[in-house]
């Protein structure tokens, strides 16, 4: 199959490398950044993608956010690849700001005081969330009785918060990174169409001087 691994790595592997990849995250931001400038089409539409794709890296729709953001792409005309590519703004070195940021921001909203002790506890309360989650489900099968207490919890105190105060910072944080993709991907495909003109004059002389 095309594009298959010769080798199939192990679970552990998989889960490394998607906590921190081969090189680090400075070498994986070079490489998206390298893809996002060699993309076609015009700067405004690669901007647009690379705009949503930040923006929902401020949800706590974590597994979800490749779909959310080539909905969004759609949505407002963007290049999908490129709100691919963004997402990966989000990793394990910016979920905790930005984390942190999106509740202290909805609790603001929500007017409730700020809960420190949440953000101290949200591992917990994300497994004991998937935890509930995952007795459910096997409760569908076995008959057992469905728990609701931790998932109620996470959502009144964690994922609605999130939701809510991701919001703000995320429309803020994408709009900036969409005034400076603009002139930056502009300049970068003029100084491509320039290279190229170059070349095609090089080739053209040398052609020439063959005759």
């Amino acid at each position: 199959m095309v594009f298959k691994r010769r080798h199939k790595r192990p679970i552990w592997q998989v889960a490394t490398e998607a906590l921190w990849p081969k090189g680090g995250w400075a070498r994986a931001a070079q490489y998206v950044q390298h893809r996002l400038r060699r993309l076609p089409g015009s700067p405004e539409h690669i901007a647009r993608g690379i705009a949503v794709g930040v923006f929902t890296t401020f949800t706590p729709f974590y597994g979800l956010h490749f779909a959310f953001a080539g909905l969004l792409a759609l949505l407002f005309r963007g290049n999908i690849l490129a709100a691919f590519l963004s997402t990966f703004f989000g990793n394990p070195l910016t979920y905790v700001p930005i984390g942190v940021v999106s509740l202290q921001t909805g609790y603001w909203i929500l007017g409730v005081r700020s809960q420190i002790e949440n953000e101290a506890n949200l591992p917990r309360k994300f497994m004991r969330a998937f935890l509930d989650l995952w007795q459910n489900v096997k409760g569908l099968f076995t008959g057992e009785p469905a728990h609701w207490g931790y998932l109620s919890n996470f959502f009144e105190t964690v994922f609605f918060p999130y939701l809510i105060g991701g919001i703000g910072p995320g429309i803020i944080t994408s709009v900036v990174i969409y005034f400076i993709s603009v002139p930056l991907l502009r300049a970068y495909q003029e100084r491509r169409r320039k290279s190229r003109r170059e070349r095609y004059k090089r080739v053209a002389n040398a052609g020439r001087k063959t005759r």
